[in-house]
């Protein structure tokens, strides 16, 4: 089926209802970016639960994509009036041919050198190195495929740190891509832990096509205990929140690994946690820190 995409720039006050407006009126689907997509101006919108923040930029452009039939014009000018916008914004059309979109979107996934010897490989492809640790993951519903500078960051730590047979929580596992990793990086036990019940879902489905044993709990499980390493790729809100529980959770000596904290977020979380932990180091990758701390005695 062939498809027709328009294509329109927006300012931020009206960019979301104008977006909803298009799909109530037929739209298969609405894309927003910054209109200074690769350009050396482009900004980055990073938002947590809890904060006031507009999620959109000065200047957005919107793509809309429709089906070829669809009366466009109609449905750009009513939501245009939906939303109050005086006149009709100008716009663009093309046409899109119909295409294998589960291939387009494969080709967006290659395979990821976290180092020589650990990979992450989505697996609709050969390992590029067979006797390397390969961890096989697709993207899917939950976080985590190690594109993302915190999960690069916190599978660097495991393939430099971690050492065989010690114990490992993953909170906050996601896609469960780091408990994974610290299986076959050679932990002798590792829990998983993840307020989504979908999460604990993947991350035993991800586990299986793994080969390794990893328990995959909620996070209302009383059971889980404390670990030699415990790591927590999530955002700096929740590890606020979470400061006294992840502390707990780190044996004496053990190691706290955090990560999803923006450069400008580390000295808070650093002060935060420095009660509980010595040397607490950071390191830096594209904007995001990964915070690493030894659990003094109490």
């Amino acid at each position: 089926m062939p498809w027709v995409a328009a294509e329109l720039l927006l300012e931020a006050p009206v960019v979301n209802p104008f977006a909803d407006a298009l799909l109530e009126l037929g739209a298969i689907s609405v894309d927003i970016a910054d209109a200074r997509s690769g350009r050396e101006d482009e900004q980055a919108i990073y938002m947590e639960p809890g904060e006031d923040v507009t999620v959109a930029w000065g200047d957005n452009r919107i793509v809309a994509l429709f089906q070829e039939s669809a009366d466009v014009k109609c449905a750009v000018k009513e939501a245009a009036s939906f939303v109050g916008l005086a006149n009709v914004p100008s716009y663009r059309t093309y046409p899109v041919a119909e295409q294998d979109w589960v291939r387009t979107t494969q080709r967006q996934f290659e395979p990821i050198a976290v180092s020589q010897r650990l990979w992450v490989v989505p697996s609709w492809y050969a390992a590029p190195e067979p006797d390397a640790v390969n961890i096989v993951l697709d993207p899917g519903l939950a976080f985590g495929t190690g594109t993302h500078p915190t999960t690069f960051l916190c599978m660097d730590w495991l393939d430099r740190n971690l050492e065989r047979g010690q114990s490992v929580i993953d909170y906050g596992c996601g896609s469960g891509i780091l408990a994974i990793t610290a299986a076959r990086l050679g932990a002798l036990t590792v829990t998983g832990v993840d307020i989504d019940a979908q999460a604990v879902q993947t991350s035993r489905y991800n586990a299986e096509r793994n080969g390794v044993q990893v328990r995959f709990v909620g996070t209302e499980a009383s059971d889980i205990g404390a670990a030699d390493v415990v790591l927590a790729n999530i955002l700096s809100g929740p590890l606020k929140v979470l400061a006294p529980l992840l502390s707990g959770l780190t044996r004496i000596g053990g190691r706290l690994v955090l990560s999803g904290i923006l450069e400008w977020q580390a000295e808070e979380l650093r002060s935060l946690y420095r009660p509980w932990f010595e040397a607490l180091s950071a390191v830096t990758r594209e904007g995001w820190v990964r915070l690493e701390g030894i659990r003094r005695k109490d």
